[in-house]
């Protein structure tokens, strides 16, 4: 195993058992509930589309701040306390639903709140992540992040069809308040100080390091959210990574607001077979993930991203063919490879934004991504309810399905696609100059 190995650090090891059970919890969460709403409560696609607008909504809501807080807080409590909220609000779904008292208003209540959590600890999890690896690890650290969600997208939601179809949908969304609770704890092992230390010699003395803590913590809170956002949209690279991300999170949550109406109410589908579709995505998520470093080592990082978004996001078209028969199997294709796409950008848009950006601004950084490709979770969620009440689903799965299609373009059209290496790295392409005033490489999309 090579020395700069993530898996040499044992807080990355933790972090990742942790990372486990928390996503597989989120995966099958993500079936269950909805389909909670569709059988149980009987509800509408304007109403599911409310339950996913609401599930996301809180990156929009305080996204921006979170960012600044994580910077000035223990990230080992943020991540513990963000699991532990989740998994008692996941918990009082079946306990409702046992007592004959569950309601769409509890279930709109649960996700917002969870969502408040989530926005923390996807925060707090990828800033944390260059402090315990390093710079030169991030890629294969992020590879490996990646991977998981990936492989949890597949196994996750399979056992989250699964488990409704065999023993109901509050009994699956108990399994996912175990599994948040299990990560919780196993959070605990992580050293109190892993947020604040670096792996490999330090740059900064502890003193100096003390001093801009408290230079950060005098700073006003809006004055460091706008700092954030400046790096990010003030660089022309970090930007087209941005928007390409949220154009592909846009497309997607529209195709997937209207996936459990569509299968359970229009096809006629159970419940499995809908969980086995959406871990053909996540199938190919984890192949992406786990080709982009190869590819990229071979063709440059920016020729990969660009490569990878020609190629394989017109895919999306192949979506809304859904269908009985040889439509179903031809629409899966296309999500697989759509999301084959994805794993790609995540691991190397990733560790790109996080070697592009100074340590002592990541959680900023990271909740303006957030900001921007969760808020557009919720908006295409939003957007998915409206137009399947207006026109009905299928042209709403077209509207998805384009917009998933052509959301590479920004980084495709951007200096990003002149990059050869990561910034920091001997022989990279650095690409125009950076506006001035921006923070450019130091030593950085689900």
């Amino acid at each position: 195993m090579r020395s700069d190995s993530p898996w040499r650090v044992p807080d990355f090891r933790t972090l990742f058992s942790a990372a486990v059970l928390s996503h597989l919890g989120t995966n099958v969460g993500y079936v269950a509930v909805p389909l909670i709403a569709v059988e149980a409560l009987d509800a509408s696609p304007g109403e599911v589309g409310a339950l996913a607008t609401l599930a996301t909504l809180a990156f929009l809501l305080i996204g921006l701040p979170a960012g600044a807080w994580v910077d000035r807080l223990p990230q080992r409590r943020v991540l513990i306390a963000a699991d532990t909220a989740r998994g008692l609000l996941f918990a009082s779904v079946p306990l409702a639903w046992w007592c004959d008292a569950l309601t769409l208003a509890q279930l709109y209540a649960v996700v917002l709140l969870s969502g408040c959590a989530m926005v923390f600890y996807d925060i707090a999890g990828q800033s944390i992540l260059p402090r315990f690896v390093g710079r030169d690890g991030l890629v294969q650290a992020n590879a490996a992040m990646v991977s998981l969600m990936a492989v949890t997208n597949v196994t996750g939601r399979g056992a989250g069809g699964g488990l409704v179809q065999l023993l109901t949908a509050p009994v699956a969304v108990a399994g996912a308040a175990v599994s948040h609770l299990g990560s919780a704890v196993r959070l605990l092992w992580l050293k109190e100080d892993a947020g604040d230390r670096l792996s490999g010699p330090p740059k900064e003395g502890p003193a100096v390091s003390a001093a801009a803590a408290a230079v950060r913590a005098r700073e006003p809170l809006r004055a460091q959210i706008a700092a954030g956002v400046r790096h990010v949209l003030g660089n022309r690279e970090l930007r087209a990574l941005a928007l390409g991300a949220a154009l592909t999170n846009l497309g997607s949550q529209i195709l997937n607001t209207m996936m459990p109406v569509l299968f359970v109410r229009e096809l006629g589908l159970s419940a499995g077979v809908l969980g086995v579709y959406w871990a053909a995505g996540g199938l190919g998520l984890l192949l992406g993930s786990r080709c982009a470093r190869a590819v990229a080592a071979r063709l440059g990082f920016g020729r990969t991203l660009g490569l990878a978004g020609l190629v394989l996001a017109p895919a999306g078209l192949l979506v809304p063919l859904i269908g009985h028969g040889p439509w179903l199997w031809l629409a899966g294709a296309g999500w697989l490879l759509a999301m084959f796409k994805t794993g790609v950008d995540n691991v190397l848009g990733v560790s790109l934004r996080q070697r592009m950006t100074p340590d002592a601004m990541l959680g900023r950084m990271n909740a303006t991504f957030r900001f921007l490709l969760t808020g557009a979770l919720a908006i295409g969620a939003a957007t998915a309810g409206l137009l399947g009440e207006l026109v009905g689903i299928h042209p709403t799965m077209w509207v998805g399905g384009a917009l998933l299609a052509t959301a590479f373009l920004p980084v495709f059209l951007s200096p990003v696609r002149s990059r050869r290496d990561l910034p920091g790295q001997v022989g990279h392409v650095s690409g125009p100059p950076q506006p001035a005033g921006v923070k450019g490489a130091g030593s950085t999309s689900s």
